[in-house]
């Protein structure tokens, strides 16, 4: 059932709205396996540790890993009379923990990572780790501690954000003589932009939410080639920190407008599911 395609360089995005349309019966096991295509050859999963394996009825971490399918399974299994809400995407840097349920092997892994995906309804979350040669593992961690409400910003509000701080980022960037393009560096954004993933989206996939994916991902893309340093080490360590400085809200601002258009997704596809 997959139709719209667009780029977006954070495989767990795609996982939390595939994962979540399934669970809410607005797709098929395959599309799920199907829609992570792009993102490596093989996919497989783990229990972090001994305690999650025997909760779920998946492999530990000394054992062989499993399927996809089996995961898909198991998160049947584990919630409450079979049922398990919608996934919600984590999007975490340090000094940035939003949305991290708390200290934990989890947040430690998201931090380490830079993403994942918590189901908060049944207390487990989901840490993807490329392995190299195609293969990417999935890690599942329980969460034992009841987890907060997620953060409720709304796509305009984190698109308008969005806006404003690459705004007030190059105004800065101008101003401490550091924002003169490169040579090339235009083409190297846009080589960028093309080498990320496809991911495949589900039918009902909201435009609004697909926008602001697409926009985070350009913004992201610049953010990587605003932060490398011009050949000759031109720059004073103390310019590198400011811009260092000046970048960071940016990228939290990046992290924010992924989180608000996936969540959206996620409500509008359970809820077009619920109208069936």
């Amino acid at each position: 059932m997959t139709s719209s395609l667009a780029a977006v360089p954070c495989v767990s995005a795609t996982m939390t709205v595939w994962v979540s349309a399934w669970l809410a019966g607005a797709a098929a096991p395959d599309d799920v396996l199907d829609a992570l295509e792009p993102w490596g050859e093989a996919h497989d999963v783990l229990a972090a540790d001994d305690h999650t394996a025997a909760a779920t009825g998946l492999p530990g971490p000394t054992d062989r890993p499993t399927s996809m399918t089996f995961l898909l399974a198991a998160l049947r299994r584990v919630g409450p009379a079979g049922a398990s809400g919608p996934a919600r995407l984590v999007l975490a840097a340090p000094g940035d923990p939003r949305g991290l349920p708390g200290p934990g092997a989890f947040s430690t892994a998201v931090l380490e990572a830079g993403e994942g995906l918590l189901f908060a309804d049944i207390g487990y979350g989901l840490v993807p780790c490329p392995l190299g040669d195609g293969l990417l593992r999935w890690a599942v961690h329980s969460i034992p501690e009841p987890v907060a409400p997620e953060e409720q910003v709304s796509l305009r509000e984190a698109e308008y954000a969005l806006r404003e701080q690459v705004r007030e980022s190059a105004t800065t960037l101008t101003s401490l003589g550091v924002a003169q393009h490169r040579p090339g560096v235009r083409e190297e954004i846009e080589a960028a932009l093309r080498a990320r993933p496809r991911s495949l989206w589900p039918d009902g996939m909201p435009p609004d939410s697909l926008r602001v994916l697409q926009r985070a991902d350009e913004v992201d893309a610049i953010l990587t080639a605003a932060s490398v340093d011009d050949p000759g080490g031109a720059l004073s360590a103390t310019t590198a920190r400011a811009r260092a400085d000046a970048l960071r809200p940016l990228a939290t601002a990046v992290r924010v407008a992924r989180r608000a258009a996936v969540a959206e997704a996620v409500r509008i596809l359970a809820g077009s599911a619920d109208r069936r």
